[in-house]
C-alpha cells in the first residue's frame, strides 16, 4: 500500500489532460493530496498548492506520486532531479508509467540508501488465468468511450458513490494507474500480456451476489488505432449487462492520432453492443456520460439535452451535474 498523504508531480505536462492522473486522485482522494509540483512549463494546475520538495515533506507528504502521463508512459530525464530530491528527502515515489522507476539505476541506489520505495503501480502481481467466458454470478457495468480520456473512469466512480449513498451493492473495479493509485488496487490492463487480459477481468469481477454490481473502469476505445485491443479485452472479460458510452465533444481529433476524427455516439453504440453480445447476449446501453468540462454551463445543457432527445438514453455529466440518473437506468 502507498504512504499518505501524496505531493503530485505534475512534471512538465504540455496541457491539463497530460495530468490526468494527478488529477483523478486530487478529485477522488482530496483528503490525501497535499500539494502539487510542477516544473518549468507545466501547462497543467490542479488547484493544489505549489509547493517544493522540502516544503511538501514538512506538510507530511510521504509518497511523491507522479501524475503526469504522456504518450507511450515515460520517464523523463529531467523529472529525475525531482524524483531524487524526493528519495534523500525520505519520501517513497509512485508510479503507474509504463517505463518503471525500478529500472533507473539512480533512482534504485538513491532508493536504497535513504531507505525508501520505488512503487511501479502498472506491474501486475498475479498470474491471470487465460478466458473462459462462463457466466459470472452479479452484474457488470462497463463505460466504453469514443475516445481515449474521456471520462470512464469518473463515470464509473461517481455511479460506484451513488450507488453506495442508495445503500445498493456496488464496487468500483479498477483496470488503470490512476484508478489503482485511488482505489488501492485493481489489474494494470495495458501491462497484461494480450493472452491473459480477457483472463484478468474475469479475475477482477468474480462471481458475486445476484444484486450486486461492478462498475468496470474503461480503457481505450473500439475506434482508437493504437488502443483498440484493450477496450475489446474489458467486454470480453467483463461480461457487461449494462454499457455507459463516454464521449468529450470539443475534441477536433482522436488523442494522439490527428488523423481520425471521433466516431458518432451511434457508431460507439452498434460496435460496442455487437462486442459485447457476443459473450452477453443480454446486453444493454443504458445511458450516456458526456464530458463537458470545455464547455459553457449554457452550452453543456443544451447539448446534454440534444444527444438525450437524438439517442433517447439518459445523458448526463456525471462529475459536473451527478450520477444519478446513470444510476436509475442500472436499476431500471
Amino acid at each position: 500500500m502507498l504512504k499518505t498523504p501524496y505531493l503530485l508531480f505534475l512534471g512538465d505536462a504540455p496541457d491539463p489532460l497530460a495530468a490526468k492522473v494527478a488529477n483523478g486522485i486530487k478529485d477522488w482522494r482530496p483528503d490525501l493530496s497535499v500539494g502539487q509540483f510542477r516544473m518549468e512549463g507545466c501547462k497543467a494546475d490542479l488547484g493544489l498548492k505549489d509547493m517544493a520538495i522540502s516544503e511538501a515533506k514538512a506538510a507530511g507528504a510521504k509518497t511523491l506520486v507522479i501524475g503526469a502521463a504522456n504518450r507511450g508512459g515515460v520517464i523523463s530525464q529531467s523529472w529525475i532531479a525531482v524524483m531524487k530530491e524526493a528519495i534523500e528527502a525520505g519520501m517513497d515515489v509512485a508510479s503507474g508509467l509504463h517505463d518503471l522507476l525500478s529500472e533507473v539505476p539512480e533512482l534504485v541506489e538513491a532508493a536504497e540508501r535513504y531507505g525508501t520505495r520505488l512503487i511501479d503501480v502498472r506491474i501486475p502481481t498475479v498470474d491471470y488465468p487465460i478466458a473462459n467466458g462462463v457466466k459470472r454470478s452479479g452484474k457488470r457495468c462497463l463505460a466504453v468511450g469514443t475516445d481515449c480520456s474521456v471520462g470512464k473512469m469518473y463515470t464509473a466512480l461517481a455511479m460506484e458513490k451513488v450507488m453506495r449513498a442508495r445503500g445498493m451493492k456496488a464496487t468500483f473495479r479498477a483496470t488503470g494507474q490512476t484508478g489503482i493509485l485511488i482505489t488501492g488496487e485493481g489489474v494494470p490492463l495495458d501491462a497484461v500480456i494480450a493472452d491473459f487480459m480477457a483472463g484478468s477481468i474475469e479475475w477482477l469481477t468474480p462471481d458475486n451476489d445476484a444484486d450486486h454490481w461492478d462498475l468496470i473502469e474503461g480503457q481505450g476505445s473500439l475506434f482508437h488505432a493504437s488502443y483498440s485491443g484493450v477496450t475489446l479485452a474489458l467486454i470480453h472479460g467483463g461480461q457487461p449487462d449494462a454499457l455507459v458510452l463516454c464521449h468529450e465533444p470539443t475534441r477536433n481529433h482522436m488523442r494522439g492520432l490527428p488523423g481520425y476524427k471521433l466516431p458518432t455516439l451511434e457508431a460507439l453504440r452498434d460496435l460496442a453492443l455487437t462486442m459485447a453480445r457476443m459473450v452477453n447476449p443480454d446486453c444493454k446501453v443504458v445511458g450516456i456520460s458526456i464530458n463537458t468540462a470545455a464547455m459553457p454551463e449554457s452550452e453543456a445543457r443544451a447539448y446534454l439535452a440534444e444527444v438525450e432527445a437524438k439517442m433517447d438514453l439518459p445523458t448526463v455529466d456525471p462529475f459536473r451535474n451527478c450520477a444519478e440518473r446513470l444510476v436509475d437506468a442500472l436499476e431500471a
